[in-house]
């Protein structure tokens, strides 16, 4: 009986001592175990926490918690947020045109493998917008607004761009008088009597204007028979294509976005536009170029959607542009050693013909020698090869290569004009308005055709 007493207090004190050792490992795995985040983040995608667009950094911070590691950078049009956590990435970008801008979710990758978070980065796929709410804060470019009813949002509207992706609600669920498609289509004349030129045979023919960008997507409808030359330089593989190219050409030479839209291209792409060394050898390699090749089918313009001119380290971009100014050839930049000019918007709705109905852009005003339409109009974009973009205010990046086709319409009516005129006839031939001095291309042409020939004899 001693022995059966032992025997049980021995397995009581055993008992005790094992489960006091399964609760203080037990707390201690509860301190330091760490949540599967690959797990947490799975299933957020697949209850649509996490969605292209309509997730904001904040929100997967909620989720998640704090990042192991952030990083911002430029990524050409958009500025760019790199996000890390263990298992985990993502990258959210925000345009650096718009100041308010949020940044939103645009990629992910758990373990190393992007997953499928809707939007168009991962192939045609659509954000369906669920609520006002959503709708009000992501870009409304590629989305799916069918579910809304958008008959009160028509102020909201007025700010937002969108391209021939958004699919829109029935006209019973929109604003009256929003009409996105005839907004589309209406925004791409350029504007200000160029079409009138067009008429006339005064289109760019047989001049070539060379285009220093990122890397292009090449076969969009606008400009694809266009580009007579292609180079890159220094690219990554497997880079898609940039959003920075495709505005610009279809601004210089579109079909029916551009202002010389018979001039051919040679595009040349680099991973920026800052790079002045490659600049300074593609415009030493242009007027090689020239000098090899019949007066019909020489590069007289360059657009360069940057501003070389004020940068550091550029001596070599100095020295190759004053060789092409000797060689005949016009280099369009966004710096104001170049020239002092702005943006302009149209008032939508209004006559793009009329010098009136612009109003002060983003970057212009009555301060500046020259003011350029870039906002309320339409432009070809590199989401796809027949995808266009309705452009609500556009920066100094749109205005070069507007300046660049119009002086590839002013060599082809004048061949032997010499590129310093072009500058000087832009501003004395503008229109002046309440929003300032507004190129007026009729005019320009008109007195480009005039000059160096004698008067007539009465």
């Amino acid at each position: 009986m001693k022995l059966l007493s032992k025997l049980k207090t021995c397995w009581v004190v055993a008992t005790i001592i094992l489960t006091l050792l399964t609760f203080s490992f037990g707390t201690e795995s509860g301190t330091t175990a760490k949540p599967n985040l690959a797990d947490i983040a799975y299933q957020a995608v697949a209850e649509g926490e996490i969605a292209y667009m309509l997730t904001a950094p904040e929100k997967l911070e909620a989720l998640l918690g704090e990042p192991q590691k952030e990083f911002e950078k430029d990524g050409g049009g958009m500025m760019v947020l790199l996000v890390s956590y263990p298992d985990v990435r993502a990258w959210f970008g925000k345009s650096k045109r718009d100041r308010n801008a949020s940044f939103t979710l645009r990629g992910l990758s758990i373990k190393g493998e992007d997953v499928d978070i809707g939007g168009i980065l991962q192939g045609q796929r659509q954000v369906i917008v669920r609520n006002i709410q959503d709708f009000k804060k992501i870009e409304l470019r590629n989305v799916d607004l069918r579910n809304l009813n958008l008959t009160d949002e028509g102020d909201y509207l007025k700010g937002q761009e969108f391209d021939s992706l958004t699919q829109w609600p029935g006209p019973e669920k929109m604003p009256p008088g929003f009409d996105p498609h005839r907004l589309l289509e209406e925004g791409k004349n350029p504007g200000l009597g160029i079409r009138e030129l067009h008429e006339q045979g005064i289109n760019g023919k047989g001049v070539g204007i060379a285009i220093l960008d990122q890397r292009l997507l090449q076969n969009h409808v606008e400009y694809a028979d266009r580009i007579a030359r292609y180079e890159e330089r220094d690219l990554p593989h497997d880079q898609p294509p940039q959003m920075h190219g495709p505005p610009i050409v279809s601004i210089a030479v579109g079909e029916n976005c551009g202002v010389a839209p018979k001039a051919f291209v040679f595009y040349y792409a680099a991973i920026t536009t800052l790079e002045h060394q490659i600049q300074a050898d593609w415009i030493n390699e242009i007027i090689k170029y020239n000098e090899t090749n019949p007066q019909t089918g020489r590069i007289r313009v360059i657009s360069i959607s940057a501003s070389p001119e004020e940068a550091s380290n550029n001596e070599a971009y100095l020295r190759a542009r004053k060789n092409a100014l000797d060689a005949g050839i016009f280099i369009a930049t966004c710096s104001s050693e170049f020239l002092d000019y702005g943006t302009l918007t149209l008032i939508e709705g209004g006559n793009p013909d009329k010098p009136e109905n612009y109003t002060v852009g983003r970057y212009g005003g009555s301060g500046c020698e020259l003011n350029i339409p870039t906002g309320n109009k339409t432009i070809a974009t590199h989401q796809g090869v027949s995808v266009y973009q309705y452009e609500r205010q556009g920066g100094m990046s749109w205005a070069a290569p507007y300046i660049a086709g119009l002086a590839a319409l002013a060599f082809q009516v004048n061949p032997d004009l010499q590129p310093r005129i072009i500058l000087e006839q832009l501003v004395k031939t503008a229109a002046h308005t309440k929003a300032g001095p507004v190129v007026n291309p009729p005019a320009f042409i008109e007195a480009i055709k005039n000059i160096d020939k004698p008067p007539a004899v009465k």
